[in-house]
């Protein structure tokens, strides 16, 4: 009990150990920390995207703070005129005074003033006095500080809300990948899906294969990146993405994968990252999704389900269900077997014999 215990600890240990050392995630996101910069005047000088690219945290925090800083800058302004004029009460103005800022008698109703005017909600029983200079001209100033402020930060949460990323969050990889034999060649698969009935214009799909190595020191580490090509029946530029697709990357000699075998294969310490540029149809944005494959999310000698059928009623009907289910076929060894030995190309996942020996009966031997 206890061994077995022990063993799941150690298998979810190594499962995070995994998922921390990814330079991709599976959504997405890029597993890499920076630190020590030193010049953050490049952040301030491009403040715009510094605020679109900040969390909703800080922009709602943002948003509090700068308008309830500005009614209060402005209520102070107010509180001023009204001091200067003598309309505060502890100042005991005589009946016959005309006030500056009519029923503005602290910095409570000052306050309440200036969220009135900046908000342009319309005045009540508080109102600045057309015959004061002063008022008017402060009335004008916080109308037009405050559209530019409202301006600012409609602009900010309007492109964080339009931000292309959330729209890859409807586009969809396989959770894993698969390696089979199609149209007389040994390719790995994924499969990808738009989730929503908008078209992706000009999608390009490409992979990098990291590889990382540390120096002997262990502090320095260099990522090695080659290209992985894939492609569908019709090509690999511009998909019709009108329905779920399954792209491929055919093994042949020049592909990184061809020194790669079934039972070496979750020895290897490499990450596939896939990447899926195009741009959303009805916002014209162009996004990036991008998703990876370590060794052991690959699985040699299976192939996806069908997922595309047709109706009775002649429409065509894409069943989810099926969208990550794989089979097992019968598939080569190893992607040199599959070019170099003939008849391989179905031969079970565990290999051939080699021809070369000489079968012994064993038990005629040692009589």
């Amino acid at each position: 009990m206890f061994g077995s215990l022990k063993k799941s600890i150690q298998e979810c240990l190594e499962g995070q150990r995994k998922q921390r050392t990814r330079l991709v995630t599976k959504d997405g996101r890029c597993n890499i920390e920076y630190g020590n910069i030193k010049y953050t005047k490049s952040f301030l000088s491009d403040f715009w995207t510094t605020l679109v690219e900040s969390r909703w945290r800080y922009v709602i925090l943002l948003f509090i703070a700068s308008h309830t800083l500005s009614w209060f800058l402005f209520a102070l302004l107010w509180y001023w005129v009204a001091y200067v004029n003598g309309d505060l009460y502890w100042q005991d103005p005589p009946k016959d005074h005309v006030p500056c800022v009519i029923s503005v008698f602290g910095l409570t109703t000052a306050f309440q003033l200036s969220i009135e005017t900046q908000s342009t909600t319309g005045y009540g029983v508080r109102a600045p006095n057309p015959f004061c200079p002063g008022a008017v001209t402060i009335e004008i100033i916080q109308i037009l500080l405050g559209i530019i402020l409202n301006s600012f930060m409609a602009g900010i949460i309007l492109a964080k809300i339009s931000l292309p990323k959330y729209r890859a969050k409807t586009i969809t990889f396989s959770e894993m990948a698969v390696i089979s034999p199609r149209n007389d060649s040994l390719c790995l698969s994924i499969r990808v899906a738009n989730l929503r009935k908008t078209l992706m214009i000009g999608s390009h799909i490409y992979g990098k294969l990291v590889k990382t190595s540390s120096t002997p020191d262990g502090d320095t580490a260099i990522i090695n990146q080659m290209n992985i090509d894939f492609m569908v029946d019709a090509g690999k530029d511009n998909l019709f993405f009108i329905c779920p697709l399954t792209l491929y990357h055919i093994i042949d000699k020049n592909s990184p994968l061809f020194e790669m075998a079934v039972d070496t294969l979750n020895n290897q310490d490499f990450e596939l990252v896939v990447f899926l540029d195009g741009t959303a149809e009805s916002t014209s944005s162009s996004l990036q999704v991008r998703t990876s494959y370590i060794p052991q999310e690959i699985m040699w000698g299976y192939d996806f389900l069908p997922i595309i059928s047709r109706s009775k009623a002649g429409k065509y009907k894409v069943d989810f269900s099926n969208f990550a289910k794989v089979v097992p076929v019968p598939c080569a060894h190893c992607a040199y077997c599959f070019h170099n030995i003939s008849g391989h190309h179905h031969h079970s996942r565990d290999g051939c014999d080699n021809q070369g020996f000489e079968e012994i009966d064993m038990n005629g031997t040692l009589q």
